[in-house]
C-alpha cells in the first residue's frame, strides 16, 4: 500500500505546529525540507525539457513520458493493490489518526499512513499526483481535509481551554474575596468561557482586549448599627489637611483706572482691593442704600494711606465705573471659556477636593462640608441689617484654630506663617474655627451633612421629637392649666408655649440693640406685632401677627385662638406702648429651662420638629390615593410638604424667571393638546377604515392609534401636574422643612409603601444625608 501525503494540508499543519512551538518540530522541518528539494529538482527537469522543446511539444512529450512510467509501475504493484483494496477501505478511519497530543496541547502534523507490502517501496511526488488523478474512487482528498481541519480545531480549543483555566486560577490567587466568588461562579457555572476579545464596554470605550476592572462602589459606613460613645466624646481619631486659604489679591491692570472728582487717582493695594469690592456690586441695589454706603466708606478709609485719606473725603465723588466694566468683562470671559479651559479648572478643583475636602475620622474617610476660608468682601446681611456694607477682613493663618488628634499628622500652615492655636478637643465636632470681625461670631469648618457626626445629630433630633409625641397631651393640658395661674410670668410662659406649639413659632433670641436686623421670635414679640379682633371674617377671638422672623422674612398670619388665650393677651397689652415687649416677664432662657423640666432634651425647636413631622404624616395619609399614578402621587407629597412649609413660614421671594418658565410650560401644554387632538382624529379615521376593510391590518392600526392617544394623554397630564405644582410652590420653600424639620423615615416609608422611587423625593446629596433613614425605615414606619 502506498504512503499518501496531502500536500496543502501538510503545509498548513506544519506551519501551525511551528508557530505554536509544539511537538518535535525540528523533525518535521527536516522532512519538509527533503521533499521541498525533490520538488525543486523535478521542477528544474521540467523547465529544461520545456526549453528544449516548444511549449506544445514539451506538453506532449511530458504526458507520454509520464504515462509510460505510470503503466510500468502500475503493472508491478497492481496485484498487491487489488488484494488490499477492501482491507484499506475497512480500516480507513483507524488509519486517519492524529499523533498523540503533546503536553502543551498541540498535536503533530496530521498525515494518512498505510503500511506498504514492501518496506523500500517509495512513490515520488510525481507518481502521487498521477495516482490521485486515476483513482478517484479510492481516495477523496476533500473529505480528508475536512477531517483534518476538525481534528486541528479540537486540539486548538483544548489548548485554549487549558490556558484560560490557568488564568482563572491566577485571578483566584490575586484578587479580593468578592471578586473571587464571582470568578468561581463563572468558572463552574458557565459552560463555555469564551476568550477575551477587543470589544466596547457599556460606555462605548474600547477595552483593547483587557477588561477594565469595574469600579466597586465604596462600602458605606453603617454607623447607626454601632454603639455610641457614652463619655461625651465625638471621635477618637481625627486627621485633616486644614483649610484652603483665600487667594491673595492681584492688583488691577494699569488700563483700569479709578477717578475721584473727575481726576484719575492711583490707589495703594489695600485701598484698591476694598474699592474693587464696591465696584463689583455697582449694579446691585445694596450700593444705593444709605447704611451700606456709609458703612463701606467708613471701613474703606481705614485701609487708605494718610495721603489717600486727605484726598478722598466724599463717596459721591468716587467713580468706580471702569473697575465695574472690567469685572463684567471678566465674568463674560469666564462664561465664554473653552471646554479645555473649563476642564483645567475642574481638574484643579477636583485636586483640591481630594487633598483638602476629606478627613479621616475613626478610621473612616469623611467628607468636609466647606474646606475653603471665605474671601474678604463687603457684608450684606439679610433685610435692613444695620451693619451692611462693612468690610469683612481677610482671614489669615494667625486667626485660625486647628482641631485634630494628638497622634495625627497635623495640618501645616502656609510657608512663613503659623496657626493661632493647635487644639485636640474630641468633645467638639469642628475641624477649624476663627472669629469674624463684623459681629464677632465664631465661624467653623465642619463635616458634610452626610457624615456620621451630622447625621447622628439629626437622628437624635427626630428621636427626641418622637419622644415628645408620647407626652405632648400631658404638656398641653399643663399649659392650659397655667393660663389661669395667679402669677403673670407663668401665664406669659403658658401663652408663649401655646403659640410655639400651635403655630410652630421660633422661640427667638435676645440680641443687643443695633447689632442685627429687627427680627423677632415668640419670646421677643412686641405689642406692635399683634392685633386682637374679638370677631373677624366670621371667626371669634382672632389674633393677627405681623413681624419679621428669621432672615428678615415677614410672618403674617390671622389665627383664631381659644378665649382664655385671647383674654390673657389683652391683659399683657394693658398700659404698654407699641415698642414694649408683649411677654415682658419671659425670655428664651426661662422658657427652655422650663421645657427641660417637662421632658429631657425638650426645646422650642423640638416642638417645631414634632409638629412639622406629624403634619407631614397626617397629610400624606389624607392626600395619597391608591388609584393615582406616579406624577399624581408626587404632587400629593409636595402638597403635604407645602402644608408643613406654610406652618413653619418657609417662604421665598418669587423667582425672577418664574413668569417666563410658566409661559414656556404653558406653550408645551398647548402643543401637547394639539398633538392629542390630531391623535384622536387619527383614531376615528382608523375606526372608519376598519368598518370598510374589516381585515387584521386595519384592526392593528386602530390599536396602535389608541395607544398613541393614551401615551399623549399621560404626557399632557404630567405637564399639567407640573404646572399646578410650580404655581402652588412659587413663594413656598419646600427644601428647608424637608431637610431640617421632617423625619426622613416618614418619606422613605411612604415611598416604599406606594412603590415611589426614592430619587423622586430626595436628590443624590439628600440621599447621602439620609442614608441612615433609607436603610432602617420600612413601609410601616410611624412617626
Amino acid at each position: 500500500m502506498a504512503v499518501i501525503w496531502r500536500g496543502n494540508t501538510q503545509d498548513r499543519l506544519y506551519q501551525d505546529t511551528i508557530s505554536s512551538g509544539g511537538g518535535n518540530s525540528h523533525k518535521h522541518k527536516d522532512k519538509y525540507k527533503d521533499k521541498e528539494h525533490k520538488h525543486k529538482d523535478h521542477k528544474k527537469d521540467r523547465e529544461r525539457e520545456k526549453s528544449k522543446y516548444g511549449n506544445s511539444d514539451h506538453k506532449e512529450f511530458s504526458e507520454k513520458k509520464h504515462r509510460e512510467k505510470e503503466r510500468i509501475k502500475h503493472e508491478d504493484v497492481s496485484t498487491d493493490r487489488h488484494k488490499d483494496k477492501h482491507k484499506e477501505k475497512d480500516h480507513r478511519k483507524e488509519e486517519i489518526k492524529p499523533k498523540k497530543e503533546k503536553e502543551n496541547g498541540f498535536a503533530s502534523p496530521h498525515r494518512i499512513k498505510t503500511e506498504p507490502d514492501n518496506d523500500h517501496f517509495y512513490h515520488s511526488p510525481k507518481s502521487l499526483k498521477r495516482q490521485r488523478d486515476n483513482d478517484e474512487t479510492e481516495f477523496k482528498p476533500k473529505k480528508i481535509k475536512i477531517e483534518n481541519d476538525r481534528v486541528d480545531k479540537k486540539a486548538k480549543k483544548r489548548k485554549q481551554d487549558e490556558v484560560r483555566g490557568n488564568l482563572w486560577i491566577l485571578y483566584l490567587i490575586y484578587f479580593s474575596d468578592p471578586l473571587r466568588e464571582r470568578i468561581l461562579m463563572r468558572l463552574f457555572l458557565v459552560k463555555d468561557i469564551k476568550p477575551k476579545k477587543t470589544q466596547k464596554n457599556k460606555k462605548g470605550e474600547v477595552a483593547d482586549g483587557k477588561k477594565k476592572a469595574k469600579k466597586e462602589p465604596e462600602e458605606k459606613w453603617k454607623w447607626w448599627e454601632e454603639e455610641r460613645a457614652t463619655d461625651g466624646s465625638k471621635w477618637r481619631f481625627l486627621e485633616h489637611k486644614g483649610p484652603v486659604m483665600a487667594a491673595p489679591y492681584e492688583t488691577l491692570p494699569s488700563k483700569v483706572r479709578f477717578f475721584y472728582d473727575g481726576k484719575q487717582m492711583k490707589l495703594g493695594p489695600e485701598a484698591e482691593e476694598v474699592a474693587t469690592f464696591f465696584a463689583k456690586m455697582l449694579d446691585h441695589e445694596y450700593t444705593t442704600k444709605d447704611a451700606f454706603r456709609k458703612n463701606f466708606f467708613k471701613d474703606w478709609r481705614k485701609e487708605m494711606t494718610s495721603e489717600e485719606k486727605s484726598k478722598i473725603t466724599d463717596l459721591k465723588k468716587c467713580n468706580f465705573n471702569e473697575m465695574g466694566e472690567y469685572f463684567k468683562a471678566q465674568s463674560e470671559a469666564r462664561k465664554a471659556m473653552t471646554k479645555d479651559d473649563k476642564l483645567k479648572i475642574k481638574v484643579e478643583n477636583e485636586r483640591l477636593l481630594q487633598e483638602y475636602g476629606f478627613c479621616i475620622m475613626d478610621n473612616h474617610k469623611e467628607r468636609i462640608a466647606n474646606f475653603r476660608i471665605e474671601p474678604p468682601g463687603l457684608f450684606r446681611g439679610r433685610g435692613d441689617h444695620p451693619k451692611m456694607g462693612m468690610l469683612k477682613r481677610r482671614i489669615r493663618p494667625e486667626d485660625i484654630i486647628i482641631n485634630c488628634s494628638k497622634d495625627s499628622k497635623h495640618p501645616k500652615p502656609p510657608p512663613g506663617t503659623k496657626w493661632k492655636e493647635l487644639r485636640h478637643d474630641n468633645k467638639v465636632t469642628w475641624l477649624v474655627s476663627w472669629t469674624e470681625n463684623i459681629q464677632g461670631s465664631i465661624k467653623y469648618i465642619m463635616l458634610n451633612p452626610s457624615s456620621r457626626i451630622k447625621a447622628e445629630k439629626d437622628w437624635q433630633k427626630y428621636e427626641t421629637a418622637r419622644n415628645l409625641k408620647k407626652c405632648v397631651d400631658r404638656l398641653r393640658n399643663q399649659y392650659r392649666e397655667d393660663w389661669k395661674s395667679k402669677e403673670m410670668r407663668i401665664r406669659q410662659r403658658a401663652v408663649a408655649l401655646y403659640f410655639i406649639d400651635k403655630l410652630a413659632l421660633r422661640a427667638g433670641n435676645e440680641k443687643e440693640e443695633g447689632e442685627s436686623a429687627d427680627t423677632v421670635g415668640c419670646c421677643s414679640l412686641r405689642v406692635e406685632h399683634i392685633n386682637l379682633y374679638p370677631e373677624k371674617d366670621g371667626q371669634e377671638f382672632v389674633v393677627e401677627f405681623d413681624f419679621l422672623g428669621k432672615d428678615s422674612i415677614r410672618y403674617y398670619n390671622k389665627v383664631p385662638v381659644e378665649k382664655r388665650v385671647f383674654k390673657n393677651l389683652q391683659l399683657f397689652m394693658e398700659n404698654k406702648q407699641p415698642e414694649d415687649d408683649l411677654f415682658d416677664r419671659l425670655n428664651t432662657s426661662i422658657l427652655n429651662k422650663h421645657l427641660q423640666e417637662l421632658m429631657d432634651g425638650l426645646t422650642a425647636k423640638v416642638f417645631r420638629t414634632y409638629n412639622a413631622s406629624i403634619t407631614l404624616q397626617q397629610q400624606l395619609k389624607e392626600l395619597t390615593s391608591p388609584d393615582e399614578n406616579l406624577p399624581a402621587k408626587i404632587l400629593s407629597y409636595n402638597r403635604a410638604n407645602r402644608a408643613v412649609a406654610i406652618l413653619c413660614n418657609h417662604q421665598r421671594a418669587l423667582p425672577k424667571t418664574f413668569e417666563k418658565s410658566m409661559q414656556n410650560l404653558q406653550t408645551k401644554i398647548d402643543a401637547k393638546k394639539d398633538q392629542l387632538s390630531d391623535a384622536k382624529r387619527d383614531v376615528k379615521s382608523a375606526k372608519a377604515d376598519l368598518k370598510v376593510r374589516r381585515d387584521e391590518k386595519s384592526k392593528k392600526a386602530v390599536e396602535t392609534k389608541k395607544k398613541a392617544v393614551e401615551r399623549l394623554e399621560e404626557q399632557l397630564m404630567k405637564l399639567e401636574v407640573q404646572a399646578t405644582d410650580r404655581e402652588e410652590n412659587k413663594q413656598i420653600a419646600l427644601g428647608t422643612s424637608k431637610l431640617n424639620y421632617l423625619d426622613p423615615r416618614i418619606s422613605v416609608a411612604w415611598c416604599k409603601k406606594w412603590g415611589i422611587p426614592i430619587e423622586k423625593i430626595y436628590n443624590k446629596t439628600q440621599r447621602e444625608k439620609f442614608a441612615w433613614a433609607i436603610d432602617m425605615a420600612e413601609d410601616d414606619y410611624e412617626f
